[in-house]
């Protein structure tokens, strides 16, 4: 087999040509340009256009720009300040833009996409003007200026050839996203409802689905500069988010009780959720949407019949007349499952079919005009706060190695150190992912050594400069085209722009070329060994304040208008749920737990809204306060139910619930049904998950397993032991 290597150079797709000639023609045009203005370094036109091609949409280039200049223009404000108030005081300027530096890495894990971009570009444009005007203060502004210059010229190429040479949109982007997240969710719906017992594809089919959710709900913003129509996609992509989590999550529950109460629901509806499966995946593998729609249409109006069924014999069953106000008595146990399945099946039919819509208004958004709230996302301030007190120390160690040995070529290790400590913290595996440039830039030594000062020493006039310092920039932007070398590839670019310098008075000298490159490995150096040293938080801490997230979440769905309420836990357990996914696949089978864990919550959350808005409006202020004290058991029995404990609070509440409805005219008899068959409904999953997570606990590392578990409920801010 061809290694990724010789792939990605002897065959590369097409794609990634285009990619390679954009990205360097994009960067000759911003070289030329800034050479024909005389600016000082630019070299960091051609870092701007090259760091903004990464992702060539059209869309995201402008949007990445867009970040790219208002975080400059900050950074540069701050610079200016901070030089201001301490121009003759070294250590207490050096500090603030230590603090500075700490503020913006600290916003960056917190933000998504292109706006943390914009943050780390306020964070090492700030850096740049102190450490270059402490020498000379006189030109602070000069320099501020000339940054914001460089840097805006190269967004300025980026976006020009970005939009005219092969322009790839956005929409097309956010529309093969849209397709792979309604096929996935999909399928894993169909392998739920068929009560399949392969947890690794269930999981699979989960991971391919939230994968590409999560990114086009970011994705997605940078549609507004495509044009009038991007709005419509952004609203669409903000229904498929909520609408795919809640189809996940009914349907999790609904494989729960057909597989354990399946043989005593009726034959219609036993018959219902095998050709809903069928349908459903039908779908997946459908060629248009209007077949799938009306196949979801057929199998909703047969649920729909079910349920008028199953009223009219609750109505009928509870017809006897009485003299006196006697409460109806409750239904048996089998007639409240059945109602809840039936329901339950109607409601995942309802979903799906929405996703189909938002699905079709992401591609034409002139046909569909939908409505819906912005997402909030998970955010863990405690480990933001970790990168930012990492960033913080890897600036601290180079400026204090900069100031005692007034070093030249010291700024160009603090560059390093502080954009990669930024931009590194919020990968999955940053101490990787630092090495992998790390060997990128080794590379880059003996190339910009005979490319850029061998070979262009003997060249005059600026076709000489391409034609001899394009070429290793070409080789690099094609293998970063590819994934799994974008690491190496895109660090040997940058590499040789930052060994090479190149500009209208370059300097050929052997010490100066090596003291660049001494100073490129030692920034290098020190955030390798800053992410060892100070690693991301543990496994089982990251799963204890995932789940006291959740918890958290669980807690405040009562405190917000019920579509606020929807969109903030929407967003945010998309990414909890990845996230627990990850942990999942690093256990045996035997031991995963967290996977289920977090849909249960996503159903918990979702029933719990749903219940709110059946019970809202009404006077009796009896219904208000035992539905609040049911909500709480709920969510006192989830944090037990990840520690393994069986439920206790949700039945007795549960219980005092419908007593109360029962001696009130709020709801009819068929509704009262309803709830009790989601109060029942609720309770068995969440004591199916506690056997579960009981089993996972005891079945690994017994004492690692249950450090990792939470043992008391978790609070706002983080579980607690």
């Amino acid at each position: 087999m061809i290694s990724t290597w010789w792939q990605a150079y002897l065959t590369p797709p097409a794609s990634a040509v285009k990619f390679a000639i954009k990205a360097t023609l994009a960067m000759l045009l911003a070289l030329y340009l800034a050479l024909w203005c005389d600016l000082d370094r630019p070299y960091w036109a051609l870092i701007s256009a090259a760091f903004l091609q990464i992702r060539p949409m059209s869309g995201m280039v402008f949007e990445k720009g867009l970040s790219q200049i208002t975080g400059t223009a900050i950074g540069c404000l701050v610079g200016i300040g901070i030089m201001a108030a301490f121009v003759q005081a070294a250590i207490p300027a050096l500090t603030s833009l230590t603090l500075w530096i700490m503020l913006c890495t600290y916003a960056a894990s917190l933000t998504r996409n292109n706006a943390s971009y914009g943050c780390i570009m306020a964070a090492v444009t700030a850096m740049l003007i102190v450490i270059i005007t402490a020498s000379s203060p006189g030109g602070m502004f000069g320099i501020a200026v000339a940054r914001l210059s460089e840097l805006s010229l190269g967004a300025l190429c980026a976006t020009l050839v970005s939009s005219l040479l092969w322009p790839i949109k956005v929409r097309d982007h956010l529309a093969d996203l849209a397709d792979n997240v309604v096929n996935q969710a999909f399928l894993h719906g169909a392998e739920r409802l068929e009560n399949s017992d392969d947890i690794t594809e269930l999981q699979r089919t989960l991971i391919a689905s939230l994968g590409p959710l999560t990114q086009l709900e970011t994705d997605s913003q940078a549609a507004r500069y495509e044009g009038p129509e991007g709005n419509g996609r952004i609203r669409a992509s903000h229904v498929l988010t909520r609408r795919t989590l809640r189809l996940m999550a009914i349907l999790h529950a609904l494989q729960q009780l057909l597989r354990f109460h399946g043989d005593g629901l009726p034959q219609r509806t036993r018959e219902l959720a095998t050709d809903i499966a069928s349908g459903l995946r039908e779908s997946a593998h459908s060629s248009g949407v209007p077949q799938a729609r009306a196949r979801l249409q057929a199998l909703r109006h047969r649920a729909l019949t079910c349920l008028e069924q199953d009223a009219r014999e609750a109505e009928r069953d509870g017809a006897t007349p009485t003299p006196t106000p006697t409460p109806t008595p409750m239904p048996g146990h089998d007639d409240v499952l059945r109602d809840r399945v039936t329901l339950g099946l109607r409601e995942a039919l309802g979903h799906a079919l929405v996703i189909l819509d938002a699905r079709e208004a992401i591609h034409t958004p002139r046909d569909k005009r939908l409505r819906a709230a912005k997402l909030a996302w998970h955010r863990d301030h405690l480990a933001a706060g970790l990168n930012a007190l990492r960033a913080g120390i890897v600036f601290a160690v180079l400026a204090t190695f900069w100031v005692l040995t007034s070093w030249d070529n010291g700024q160009v290790a603090m560059l390093l150190g502080t954009l990669f400590s930024a931009f590194f913290a919020s990968r999955d595996n940053p101490a990787t992912v630092a090495m992998m440039f790390a060997k990128g830039m080794v590379a880059a030594i003996p190339s910009a050594f005979l490319f850029g000062h061998v070979l262009l020493s003997q060249a005059s006039g600026f076709a000489m400069l391409a034609l001899l310092f394009m070429p290793p920039l070409f080789l690099g932007l094609l293998g970063a085209a590819n994934p799994k070398l974008m690491g190496y590839c895109l660090a040997f670019t940058i590499g040789n722009i930052l060994l090479t310098m190149p500009g209208n008075g370059m300097d050929f000298s052997f010490d100066s070329f090596i003291n660049r490159a001494i100073a490129v490995m030692i920034g290098l150096a020190v955030v390798v060994m800053a992410f060892r040293m100070i690693p991301g938080f543990s496994s089982g801490i990251r799963k204890r304040r995932l789940v006291g997230a959740t918890v958290h979440d669980l807690k405040g769905l009562l405190d917000r208008p019920p579509s606020e309420a929807e969109a903030r836990f929407s967003g945010r357990m998309a990414d909890r749920l990845l996230q627990l996914a990850g942990h999942d696949d690093l256990l045996p089978d035997d031991q995963r737990y967290l996977f289920t864990l977090g849909l249960t919550g996503l159903d918990l959350g979702y029933a719990s809204l749903h219940l709110r808005r059946r019970l809202e409006g009404h006077a009796d202020q009896r219904i208000a306060d035992v539905h609040r004290a049911l909500h709480r058991g709920l969510v006192d029995d989830y944090a037990a139910s990840a520690r393994g404990e069986l439920p206790s609070a949700a039945k007795r509440q549960g219980q005092a619930l419908l007593r109360v409805l029962d001696e009130s005219d709020h709801l009819t008899l068929h509704q009262r049904r309803l709830t009790a068959g989601l109060i029942e409904r609720l309770t068995l999953s969440l004591t199916r998950q506690a056997e579960r997570s009981r089993a996972a606990l005891d079945g690994g590392n017994d004492g690692e397993a249950r450090h990792e578990a939470p043992t008391t409920a978790p609070r706002a801010d983080g579980p607690t032991r």
